[in-house]
């Protein structure tokens, strides 16, 4: 399952403290942001989660976000 965001976040600072975080409440996936990207994207990929737990963890972090199609 690959699930892609569109995001608000712009340092390379905070899309590594989103990534380590993400990464300890979904083992075994793969995170990423690509900054570069006018859309600053967060892209997952793995088995052993659902958009609802992404989507929450999104907004505690006050992240805006939209999901990709």
């Amino acid at each position: 399952m690959v699930t892609v965001y569109k995001t608000n976040v712009s340092t390379k600072i905070r899309a590594k403290l989103i990534v380590d975080k993400l990464t300890s409440e979904l083992t075994g996936c793969r995170i990423n942001f690509d900054l570069e990207d006018c859309d600053k994207i967060l892209r997952i990929e793995g088995v052993g989660f659902n958009e609802g737990m992404i989507t929450e963890f999104l907004r505690r972090h006050k992240i805006q976000y939209e999901e990709l199609l």
